[in-house]
């Protein structure tokens, strides 16, 4: 596999990981520990899109490129059903 193509998969995988944490975290979105860990796949994952950038030129948006903080905003407005 060449290099371009395994830094590939590996920001895919980081992805399809920081996915499901925020699914999980749409049940649990109090969830200090998956909070630390999806604040370190972003960390690594904009590092290494950061990589491959560099190397190979801008790489496409995601959801994941979202700007991220400790918390989901959106627990805190009313759901559709109390609206």
């Amino acid at each position: 596999m060449k290099k371009r193509q395994r830094l590939l998969r590996n920001i895919h995988a980081l992805d399809f990981s920081i996915k499901e944490l925020e699914l999980y975290l749409d049940v649990h979105p109090k969830n200090g520990k998956a909070l630390a860990v999806i604040k370190e796949l972003r960390k690594k994952r904009d590092m290494m899109v950061g990589v491959y950038e560099k190397r190979y030129g801008k790489y496409i948006v995601t959801s994941c490129d979202a700007p991220a903080d400790n918390r989901w905003e959106w627990v805190d407005s009313p759901w559709p059903w109390e609206l």
